[in-house]
């Protein structure tokens, strides 16, 4: 079992939503510092100054960092030399719209941004090259599980997200790096990710039906998705991937992830 006891992490999309309360969690979970990425400055330095007035030790700093632009480097070299170290990293940064206007945007955050941030902290981490050992945390979504008709966009991205970290986490590589890599498909969530002014479809018609599916869909507090990170984290195996939806504890579905690339790629190997 794994806890966040005197760790240094590094969470991105760490100002609001899911984000700001991994944040928190991870600080009532004793770590010794917490850098909490986002573009949102004004909701970020909120969060610093709560976290920092209600706990002690000044533990949380706020840094405005898009994760697609060189800050995230810089941010990362400031924690480093600070703290000497990063033992957890949580890519929690995010975009769901596919408007043609935002798409690319969503691509390079969702995907590109999380893989240079992940390879920016397993080359820190591994073992075999001077490391400790660590996690890095990649957010899916229950879209990368699926045919999401209605995103395709963002489904991919998602996807993306998942084949990227299994792949990452799985052998040979955590063998010998000493890094664990978690894969996280969180459910709909009630965050602000489903405002109309942050989701977006590629087109009037499918951006009307999305609109009409939102309120058939069951939301789960953050606080649970929350605790199943927690969960995750503390009893995941590199490689593994957690669901964590409709309020329900998070589950292990590895072995649904590891039949289902089986069934796909019957006859690949012939």
């Amino acid at each position: 079992m794994y806890d966040f006891k005197e760790k240094v992490v590094l969470v991105t999309g760490g100002a609001a939503g899911i984000g700001a309360g991994v944040v928190e969690a991870i600080l009532k979970e004793g770590a010794k510092h917490i850098a909490a990425l986002d573009v949102d400055s004004v909701n970020g330095k909120i969060l610093e100054d709560e976290l920092n007035n209600n706990y002690k030790g000044n533990k949380v700093k706020f840094y405005k960092c898009d994760v697609t632009s060189n800050d995230l480097e810089t941010v990362y070299d400031n924690v480093i030399k600070e703290h000497k170290y990063i033992d957890v990293v949580v890519n929690c940064a995010g975009i769901m719209n596919d408007r043609p206007n935002v798409y690319l945007k969503e691509i390079a955050v969702n995907v590109t941004a999380l893989i240079t941030s992940s390879f920016k902290a397993y080359n820190l981490m591994r073992k075999d090259h001077g490391g400790k050992g660590g996690t890095i945390i990649n957010i899916s979504s229950i879209v990368g599980l699926f045919q999401a008709s209605l995103l395709p966009v963002y489904a991919s991205t998602k996807s993306a997200v998942l084949q990227f970290s299994t792949c990452l986490g799985m052998e040979p590589h955590y063998s010998h790096s000493g890094v664990r890599v978690l894969t996280l498909c969180f459910g709909c969530t009630d965050t602000t990710l489903f405002s109309s002014n942050k989701l977006g479809a590629f087109d009037k018609e499918t951006e009307m039906l999305l609109e009409d599916s939102i309120g058939t869909l069951p939301m789960q507090k953050p606080d649970s998705a929350v605790n199943g990170l927690l969960d995750a984290y503390r009893d995941g195996k590199s490689g593994s991937t957690w669901l964590i939806t409709a309020d329900k504890p998070a589950e292990d579905i590895t072995e649904n992830i590891t039949k289902g690339f089986e069934i796909m790629s019957r006859g690949v190997f012939c």
